[in-house]
């Protein structure tokens, strides 16, 4: 079983979409498991319209209680609260309580040390759900995490893990990772493991920059990585210093996209552009970046 995993320094570049049509070209030849990783802006099921057959909690973090029978309000974890997570507040009779809001609380047990009566314990809070679903190309996992929740690597970690199984335990010849953008700690979770990863950049004043903080990323971490310019013909200096860019590391420069309305089109009416329009330009240029891709990988052993 091989790993997939389609990344891009920033947001916004295409990878999705790209994502959705490598599925797509990829299931016409094996059977496949898909994994949204961008669990913050989940929105590789927008394209692919998938059917919901498991939802999971997902509990990730600690949050700080303050049991009411055993505190003497004496204040000391309102005053080593940093976040201002621990609110005061004082009845119509003159007697003081302390709480603390969920919300603000960050989990780091200032107040449970400090707190002479051990009345202030920890547990754990939800954070979102995860699901596994059916697509027309394969199972697909995927989660939602809520608003201002942490933990989004242990999530992406979980959604990955649950697509690894499913791939193992049945047989399939590929997971397809649509991982988050940026360099962080989801971008490390997505891609530990895989055989290659797919950076999609585009022809922008930051498009080399940002080519930079992600390919920093996955050599730190040994991961092979090509690279896709999406939107090339939209600047072309920039296109070409990207090309320079990848002459002068030995990166594969295995695709150039052209701009066009059709991807938009495709993602409005839910479906993969080699799906949408098969016979365009963008679909034969993602059609050719496949093929290239599906060699590498049989020839990775």
């Amino acid at each position: 079983m091989k790993q997939l995993v389609i990344l891009s320094g920033k947001g916004g570049t295409g990878k999705t979409s790209v994502a959705a049509a490598l599925a797509h070209l990829a299931a016409t030849n094996m059977p496949i498991v898909l994994a949204d990783a961008d669990v913050d802006a989940a929105n590789l099921e927008l394209v692919l319209a998938p059917t919901k057959l498991q939802e999971h909690v997902f509990m990730g973090g600690q949050v700080a209680v303050i049991g009411s029978e055993l505190c003497r309000p004496c204040g000391r974890c309102y005053d080593v609260c940093r976040f201002e997570a621990v609110i005061h507040e004082t009845s119509i009779l003159g007697k003081e309580t302390y709480r603390v809001d969920p919300l603000a609380c960050e989990g780091c047990r200032a107040c449970i040390t400090q707190c002479p009566e051990d009345a202030i314990t920890s547990r754990e809070r939800q954070a979102g759900f995860w699901f596994r679903s059916d697509t027309r190309f394969g199972p697909l996992f995927h989660a939602h995490l809520f608003a201002a929740q942490e933990n989004s690597g242990k999530l992406v970690t979980m959604v990955k893990q649950q697509g690894r199984l499913m791939a193992l335990d049945e047989g399939r010849k590929l997971l397809i990772v649509d991982g988050p953008p940026g360099i962080g700690c989801p971008v490390i979770s997505a891609s530990a493991g895989a055989d290659l990863a797919l950076l999609v950049t585009e022809p922008t004043v930051s498009g080399v920059h940002d080519l930079e903080r992600i390919l920093g990323t996955v050599n730190h971490f040994r991961v092979p990585a090509w690279v896709l310019v999406n939107k090339a013909d939209v600047n072309r200096a920039h296109t070409a210093n990207i090309e320079a860019y990848c002459r002068e590391k030995g990166i594969v420069l295995v695709g150039k996209l052209p701009y066009d309305t059709v991807v938009t089109e495709a993602m409005v009416r839910g479906q993969p552009v080699t799906v949408y329009q098969p016979d365009g330009a963008v679909a034969n240029a993602l059609r050719q970046v496949w093929a290239q891709i599906h060699r590498r990988l049989n020839d990775s052993g």
